[in-house]
């Protein structure tokens, strides 16, 4: 569901796929080609929300802000894994939350890095790019390769095929 709230109405590109069953309110603004999965949760009543080009949102994410602090900014070719909550936080590009990973306020994610499954971001945590992270609390493990940037944005790549193929079935669904 796509809905305004206290006057600000979510920006979608036609490009975008937002499933049915998402939520997607107030201060909202996705990128081109950007997607929001099943159950899905990106509200932006309390602060904007920014989600990049050819980022998605994976099934059961939550993003949120904190009230008059810390909004919610992420960038492009960003995968946020099913079941992730992202809080009041900024996520440069090209970046892999994995399910479960938890950011949480005024956090900053370095670009090309892995957030792995599970872990937690503690509130004012700076992340350096292309870092693996891992554990509770989240603790950079290695510096990432190439090669992970590869997967990184295969991840994303992939993404950008679903959405073809959701936006193609739309046109056939009641």
């Amino acid at each position: 569901m796509i809905r305004s709230y206290q006057g600000h109405t979510p920006i979608i590109p036609a490009s975008c796929y937002v499933d049915a069953s998402a939520q997607v309110l107030g201060d909202v603004t996705l990128g081109e080609h950007a997607s929001i999965w099943m159950n899905a949760v990106v509200r932006g009543d309390v602060h904007s929300i920014r989600i990049g080009a050819n980022s998605n949102v994976q099934d059961c994410a939550v993003l949120h802000g904190m009230r008059y602090k810390y909004p919610v900014i992420v960038g492009d070719w960003v995968t946020i894994g099913h079941n992730a909550t992202v809080h009041g936080c900024i996520v440069e590009d090209a970046c892999l939350l994995g399910m479960g990973a938890t950011i949480l306020n005024n956090a900053r994610i370095g670009e090309g890095s892995i957030i792995a499954a599970g872990a937690v971001i503690p509130e004012n945590t700076v992340i350096p790019p292309r870092s693996l992270v891992a554990g509770v609390p989240g603790k950079v493990r290695r510096e990432l390769s190439d090669d992970d940037r590869k997967l990184i944005l295969q991840y994303a790549k992939n993404y950008l095929d679903y959405v073809a193929i959701y936006l193609d079935e739309q046109k056939n669904w009641g």
